[in-house]
């Protein structure tokens, strides 16, 4: 599996997502998320992390953290290891318990740190779980918002001390309810599918961590050196090929020859290992199962096919992958 990318350094906030492996649950009774608390509490003080909000559902987490240390990977690599070891002798169970290495996402400033606070607590709100955010206990939205009883890793202070109020609690409840009319507009300023912030917070993250020969291991290196947004490499591409990205959207009346091109431009997409699934599918109108289809049966055909294939290498000469 090639390893993530991790820009690592003082004082940086990061949102934190893991999935249970096969999106199967991580926590099999409340007792469980109890664990998984204690120990993000242990992580806060052995590595000198804050934890600003969290939310636990049943298949996957969400944090929203600031490292005093450059140590982002160390302090939840050990936080992983150590919760899925007591999850695995409690349950008697061996191997795996989250699906690959975690993801993270560096955030720009205070404006950013409001917003996906509002985000990460409104999680079981969306999923249907609860139709009042008080009434689910596994999130830190009841510090903020009611002012529940807090532990000492869980700072609130910074994201409150953003509310020009004195009821920092009934300030920050109409944030999050007001924040369901904005909850799309965040991603619109997620970039490369690692930062959560400006153009301009990107660029200087740039000029600082990046070398201009990035790790070929590395694809996100290769994307944020490049600026390779997928809408511009689908634009070149389809430019190439005499094609009209709009029709494909039209799924239920694309003619055979368009859907040729269009899973043609996912496999391309695909091949750069830039994008998830579930990014190019957002381009196309399709869910993330139905790319990975369409990439297997692309793969088959560019193997067999010549033509094909010789069209499949003038796209990436042309379009400069």
């Amino acid at each position: 599996m090639t390893r993530p990318w991790r820009i690592e350094f003082e004082g940086a906030y990061y949102h934190i997502l893991s999935r249970g492996n096969e999106r199967r649950d991580i926590f099999s009774d409340k007792d469980d998320r109890i664990s998984f608390l204690d120990t993000l509490g242990k992580m806060s003080d052995r590595f000198e992390v804050e934890v600003y909000a969290y939310v636990l559902m049943d298949n996957h987490y969400h944090l929203l953290l600031k490292t005093n240390k450059p140590n982002i990977s160390k302090s939840m690599q050990w936080f992983g290891t150590t919760y899925t070891r007591q999850y695995n002798i409690k349950h008697k169970r061996n191997g795996h318990l989250f699906q690959g290495r975690f993801k993270s996402f560096l955030i720009e400033n205070d404006e950013y740190l409001m917003h996906l606070s509002c985000y990460i607590h409104r999680n079981p709100l969306r999923a249907g779980i609860v139709s009042r955010l008080v009434d689910y206990p596994w999130s830190s939205y009841p510090i903020y918002a009611y002012g529940k009883k807090s532990p000492e890793w869980v700072y609130t202070k910074p994201i409150h001390s953003l509310l020009d109020t004195n009821d920092k609690h009934l300030a920050y409840r109409k944030m999050v309810q007001s924040y369901s009319r904005e909850e799309t507009r965040i991603w619109e300023d997620f970039r490369h599918g690692l930062f959560l912030g400006s153009q301009k917070f990107v660029d200087r993250i740039k000029a600082k961590y990046l070398t201009e020969n990035p790790d070929v291991e590395i694809p996100q290196k290769r994307r944020v050196l490049r600026d390779t947004n997928p809408e511009t490499i689908l634009m070149k591409a389809a430019k190439v090929l005499k094609c009209d990205t709009d029709i494909f959207l039209q799924s239920s009346r694309i003619s055979e020859s368009d859907k040729l091109n269009r899973d043609l431009l996912i496999y391309l997409l695909w091949s750069t290992g830039w994008y998830s699934n579930h990014e190019i599918g957002n381009l196309f109108g399709l869910g993330y199962s139905s790319i990975s289809r369409r990439v297997t049966v692309m793969k088959s055909k560019i193997s067999k096919d010549d033509k094909l294939n010789k069209r499949l290498t003038k796209l990436n000469s042309q379009i400069k992958v």
